[in-house]
C-alpha cells in the first residue's frame, strides 16, 4: 500500500485540507476542542489501581537482579583468541569467564 501523506516533507496547503476534510468527516472520532484537551488527565490519575498493576507487572518481567553483578573491564586479548570464542557463538563472554575462572582455580 502506498503512503499518501509522508512525514519526511512538509505537506502542501491541498494535502492539509484533504486531512481537514477527513477529520471532519469522521463522526465516531471528532476532533477534541480546547476546552476538551484542557480538561484531560493523566491516565495514572485517572486509573490509579491499573497504572500500579502494569508498573508491577513490567517490574516483573526480564531477567531476575543478581546477587553479585558482574564488573565491566576493558582487556586487551589477542584477535586469534577473540576470534576463537566469537566462533562458538552466543554467549561467549560467559564461556570466556567461566574458562578464566578456572584457569584462575576459583
Amino acid at each position: 500500500m502506498a503512503i499518501k501523506f509522508s512525514s519526511k516533507r512538509p505537506l502542501t496547503d491541498e494535502e492539509e485540507a484533504e486531512i481537514q476534510q477527513m477529520i471532519a468527516s469522521d463522526p465516531d472520532n471528532p476532533e477534541l476542542t480546547d476546552e476538551q484537551i484542557a480538561s484531560l488527565k493523566p491516565f495514572r490519575e485517572v486509573f490509579p489501581d491499573l497504572a500500579a498493576s502494569i508498573d508491577s507487572e513490567l517490574a516483573r518481567r526480564g531477567r531476575p537482579k543478581l546477587d553479585q553483578t558482574k564488573k565491566p573491564v576493558t582487556i586487551r586479548l589477542d584477535p586469534d583468541l577473540v576470534d576463537h570464542y566469537r566462533a562458538t557463538g552466543r554467549g561467549w563472554q560467559s564461556r570466556m569467564n567461566d574458562d578464566l575462572r578456572k584457569a584462575a582455580g576459583l
